[in-house]
């Protein structure tokens, strides 16, 4: 599969606890198996405590690039969360960016305790429609918890991005690079994770 764009980038954003990590990583070795080059940076807020956290990955044929992708010129943020997505848009995001999301939102401390109000779902979402050119979204913290973890979202989020013919992410690659990194007895519900993201992930209309 060609590039759209040489680089094409990437952003996977949530909040620390939720796999952004690992997400990226998985990723990026199942490119490199076809044979893309990878640059990977991370960015980090209080991220123990639920902050930001965001893998930058940048998939080439030609090279390695500069690990940060520059503002303006994201062409795909995973969201692991609504609102995390909708920052990382503002200030990455461009009239072409696509959105892949999941639904279930974390609250931070300052909403929990009462000091700040989170925003409806559904205006995070119709904001997040109104400044990209594709939105898809899921639920995959639901799917996680059905699997008896929500931190198998990251893998669901992987398994909804395969289908969405950006990039070649095909179920072979991604076995051989979970049998590579995780354990073995960990192999089952993770490839679960990955069908299951794969049949939930929808297209919002324009």
């Amino acid at each position: 599969m060609a590039l759209q764009k040489d680089p094409w980038n990437i952003i996977i954003t949530g909040v620390g606890g939720q796999g952004n990590v690992l997400a990226s990583q998985i990723l990026g070795q199942m490119l490199v198996q076809q044979g893309y080059i990878m640059t990977i940076g991370e960015t980090y807020g209080a991220s123990q405590r639920g902050g930001s956290v965001m893998s930058h990955i940048r998939v080439s044929r030609r090279g390695q690039f500069s690990p940060l992708i520059s503002e303006g010129k994201c062409d795909l943020v995973i969201g692991l969360e609504p609102v995390e997505a909708l920052r990382v848009l503002a200030n990455y995001g461009n009239p072409g960016v696509m959105m892949l999301i999941n639904t279930r939102p974390i609250h931070p401390i300052d909403v929990i305790a009462g000091n700040a109000v989170y925003p409806e779902l559904s205006v995070v979402l119709r904001k997040i429609q109104r400044l990209s050119r594709r939105v898809w979204t899921l639920n995959a913290t639901e799917i996680g918890l059905e699997l008896g973890d929500p931190i198998f979202s990251n893998i669901v989020m992987l398994g909804a991005l395969s289908v969405l013919d950006l990039l070649p992410l095909r179920r072979e690659e991604f076995q051989n690079v979970i049998q590579e990194m995780l354990p073995s007895h960990k192999l089952q519900l993770n490839m679960e994770a990955f069908d299951r993201g794969r049949a939930a992930v929808q297209e919002l209309p324009p």
